[in-house]
């Protein structure tokens, strides 16, 4: 390898600079004679910060938080880009590829924080009726009032600090549901009296972990993808030496089913595969269409696209015959 300068493209915003920092570290700490240097870049999800997430398949363009650090990489601006996962979309310009996965998964579980005076380490069976939860993501609300129809769900942008702040001095506010992944990158804690901690941590705050059988996470979710150029070898042989392989073939299998589904990062589906051994197993939801449907099927670590193809196939068969089902007025 030559002594080039390999630039890491990244956004801005604090928890993305976490994330490209982490790894930066890794980068250094694999390869000591090769220099690396972080490239931000501002996207358009960082330019349209008032606008809802909620209709962004209808309103705002794809790729809000990759297109630009694609445009660096093609014109080889960047050498790779780190992005969280659940950003990435399924389809990829022409030229480019993931090409691995950053470390091992985080965890992938969703957090509902919500405030005092209410007592601390209620699940969400106990919390009180009609509260009001802040979420811009069409997943977290559907699968939220699937459990909790009495909740009113209303939208929030802004980065994961922004959030925090906005659900602790906005009194029409209950709650809000963040990744447990960015917040645990960004420094915060959970204390064993069910509190959120850290040194940005605003006062008052309690969390109520969602378990995987509550809030299935987005496809990706807690996992960093590292973008690439597909003729580069040079920085694919580098990707190879960052890559958790087991990690790589579960949001293969979840990218694959979110593919097959026609769906985007913003779409009411949700995704989550873990190995077993030398199998995968692919648990999913989705609330396309009206009613919700699940699926979950396992198959060898090797089959992880054909596995995820399979769940949607499957989602998919029982949306059309809904439809038909209405259309004809048959049960």
């Amino acid at each position: 390898m030559t002594t080039k300068t390999i630039y890491i493209a990244t956004r801005g915003s604090p928890l993305a600079l976490a994330q490209a920092n982490a790894v930066l570290a890794q980068c250094r700490a694999k390869f000591p004679s090769l220099i690396f240097e972080l490239k931000i870049i501002k996207t358009t999800g960082d330019k349209l910060q008032k606008a809802s997430l909620a209709h962004a398949e209808a309103e705002l363009p794809k790729g809000l938080f990759t297109k630009e650090l694609e445009e660096a990489l093609l014109k080889s601006k960047a050498d790779l880009a780190v992005h969280s996962l659940k950003d990435l979309p399924t389809e990829l310009p022409k030229g480019l590829k993931l090409g691995a996965v950053a470390g091992k998964r985080e965890d992938a579980r969703d957090v509902l924080l919500y405030k005092e005076p209410l007592k601390p380490r209620l699940t969400l069976a106990q919390l009180p009726r009609a509260m009001t939860i802040a979420t811009s993501s069409t997943r977290r609300k559907a699968q939220l009032l699937a459990l909790r129809p009495d909740f009113k769900v209303v939208d929030i942008r802004g980065n994961v600090g922004t959030r925090l702040r906005k659900l602790s001095e906005d009194a029409k506010l209950d709650g809000t549901i963040l990744a447990m992944a960015g917040l645990k990158r960004l420094g915060f804690k959970f204390t064993g009296d069910g509190r959120l901690s850290g040194e940005k941590a605003p006062a008052g705050i309690l969390a109520a972990i969602l378990e995987l059988n509550e809030m299935l996470p987005c496809v990706g979710q807690a996992a960093l993808g590292l973008e690439i150029r597909e003729e580069d070898e040079r920085i694919a042989a580098i990707c190879r030496e960052l890559n958790d392989e087991a990690t790589f073939q579960c949001v293969t299998a979840e990218r694959a089913f979110l593919r097959a589904m026609g769906g985007g990062c913003q779409s009411p589906l949700a995704a989550y595969a873990r190995v077993d051994g030398t199998e995968i197993e692919l648990k999913a939801v989705s609330f396309l269409g009206k009613g919700v449907r699940r699926g979950e099927s396992r198959g060898p670590v090797r089959d992880a696209i054909a596995l995820g193809e399979k769940v949607a196939g499957e989602l998919r068969i029982w949306n059309s015959g809904t439809q038909e089902k209405k259309k004809t007025g048959k049960e």
